[in-house]
């Protein structure tokens, strides 16, 4: 926990990492907000091991002495006075004119967020699907995909999708191993009013929790409907005992949060709402995309992509054949959470194919 500024919590703290000529690392930050969901993450070093509280130490050594970070100036930043307030590292090239090679430069970057306090890995999900209807066909998951989009652009590596029936141990079984696999867990489906909704049932399971009756959510179900509730209304009042109730914007039934799972609607509609609620908290470091539009076959290219990996390790790089497109015939993406790593991963890619193989870079 990152607590406060002379008895209170930073608030809004942003982080933005642009990593070419020089490293700049920019920290705004104002009062009020605390920080424990906030997420900044390295780019170095591939994946965080699974398992919370397992992450894997991502670059060994101290803070370097050029251009490193003064024990002044982290003391600054964790007791500054309450206005709100900016620090600005610039961590420069080893020498002038020559660069600094971008594993250099993101290990300088992970160093200076641990010193700060902050994780240097970036933070996992799992996605867990629940519904017979999903597994018979009859009705087709969208929401995984959406969660795994937003949950990538706020800097949440989303490890595995699972889709299971509507059976309680077995949902009890997955959350308690998801939970304990990765930082965030999301539920998706089984938490209205008929005979097949038994997520919240078998979430308090998966913790050895009571299922008790909110009166809060049940005072939110009349007054949306202007009467009491009735018995398979009330069925939506039952949650794990402890649960955290998050407000969902204009929704009447709030966002419910057991530990670190988080229990969403089926309905995709009300998914998107509610997730748009609590975005914020997911926060971190995103991943930064280009995409490149090849004319050449995959087989022609395999050889260069081969080469570019090797030249840059910790790019996350996917290639993808496309059939039936006239303009390309490979989509390449290139992936990383360093805008300076990404940028010459690109370079050195374009370098190697040659200016009539590429369709278009976005």
């Amino acid at each position: 926990m990152h607590e406060g500024l002379a008895g209170e919590t930073l608030r809004g703290v942003h982080i933005a990492a642009s990593l070419g000529d020089a490293f700049g690392l920019r920290l705004s930050a104002e009062r009020g907000l605390s920080l424990p969901n906030l997420h900044p993450a390295s780019c170095t070093k591939g994946r965080a091991l699974a398992g919370r509280g397992h992450r894997q130490s991502l670059v060994a050594g101290g803070m370097p002495e050029r251009g490193s970070v003064r024990d002044a100036d982290v003391h600054a930043l964790r007791h500054a006075p309450n206005a709100a307030f900016e620090l600005h590292f610039v961590i420069h090239r080893a020498s002038v004119g020559n660069r600094e090679s971008a594993t250099g430069r993101a290990a300088r970057a992970s160093a200076t967020l641990r010193r700060l306090g902050y994780p240097t890995a970036m933070p996992t999900a799992g996605i867990l699907i629940i519904g017979n209807e999903i597994l018979s066909g009859k009705v087709t998951d969208t929401n995984s995909p959406y969660l795994c989009r937003e949950l990538r652009e706020l800097g949440v590596e989303v490890e595995r999708i699972l889709t299971i029936p509507d059976d309680v141990e077995g949902i009890a079984r997955e959350v308690r191993s998801m939970s304990d696999a990765y930082d965030h867990v999301f539920t998706t489906g089984g938490i209205g009013p008929t005979h097949d909704d038994m997520t919240m049932e078998a979430v308090a399971q998966a913790f050895d929790l009571e299922i008790t009756k909110s009166e809060s959510i049940a005072a939110r179900i009349e007054r949306a409907q202007n009467k009491p509730p009735n018995e398979s209304q009330l069925k939506m009042a039952m949650v794990p005992d402890g649960s955290q109730l998050v407000d969902a914007g204009d929704l009447w039934f709030p966002v419910v949060i057991v530990q670190n799972v988080h229990v969403f609607p089926g309905i995709p509609e009300l998914l998107y709402k509610k997730f748009e609620s609590i975005r914020s908290r997911f926060r971190g470091v995103p991943v930064l995309l280009k995409q490149v539009y090849v004319k050449q076959r995959e087989s022609d290219i395999a050889h260069s992509l081969n080469e570019l990996l090797q030249e840059f390790p910790e790019l996350m790089l996917g290639s993808y054949p496309k059939i039936g497109e006239e303009m390309f015939h490979v989509l390449l993406t290139l992936e990383s959470r360093d805008a300076g790593y990404l940028q010459d991963s690109l370079d050195a890619l374009l370098a190697k194919l040659p200016d009539d193989a590429i369709h278009k870079v976005e």
